[in-house]
């Protein structure tokens, strides 16, 4: 038996589809959103569509952005000559936090995982090998310490090491199967000021 009629549930439907929520999650999104004012619906449906409509890759980074450049790839003031290798949009925000890394970033979109069937082609490495050719010192890795970020980093520095370009790994500090998202600034910090050459 439906508790709900037919639009509530399928508004439910639709929330519950989303990462992180779950049925009662869903339910009370789906209630606050059918009592908020009609223009607070509106201005967030429309901003929902127009972030779908206007997002795409940073054309250096791959970082999500609605330029052709990214904000830090575009500022002039940090070190292009220092990137930081993360998996996600997400990690690169987290890192950004900290206010204390002046260099730009790479986003793979993934990790190498044989058990999920992602490979390093079905990640951003060739356009990460690409921007290698240019004057670039050291290369951070700072892929998440879980089985598939440490598989995604030994490829990355068995890449990079022949070219003679430094490559580092962050530090400790972040715990084993966390999350970079989901760590406090000063625990990133940590990390990043500790890292290791590979």
């Amino acid at each position: 038996m439906e508790l709900y009629s037919g639009h509530i549930n399928k508004l439910i439907e639709e929330l519950t589809g989303l990462p992180g929520i779950g049925s009662k999650s869903a339910q009370r999104l789906a209630f606050h959103l059918i009592n908020m004012p009609q223009a607070k619906v509106e201005r967030l449906a429309h901003a929902i569509v127009d972030a779908k409509e206007n997002v795409r890759y940073c054309q250096e980074c791959y970082t999500l952005t609605d330029q052709d450049i990214c904000p830090v790839c575009a500022n002039v003031n940090r070190d292009h000559g220092t990137i930081m290798v993360v998996e996600n949009a997400r990690d690169l925000a987290a890192y950004e936090k900290t206010g204390k890394y002046g260099g730009v970033y790479h986003v793979l979109h993934g990790a190498i995982s044989p058990m999920l069937g992602i490979g390093p082609n079905d990640i951003k490495l060739k356009e990460l090998m690409h921007r290698l050719e240019g004057d670039v010192g050291e290369v951070i890795i700072a892929t998440n310490s879980s089985l598939e970020g440490e598989t995604t980093a030994m490829y990355i520095s068995k890449l990079i090491k022949p070219t003679g370009i430094k490559v580092t790994r962050i530090a400790s500090g972040v715990p084993v199967g966390g999350d970079l998202e989901y760590i406090d600034e000063v625990t990133l910090l940590r990390a990043l000021e500790g890292r290791v050459e590979l």
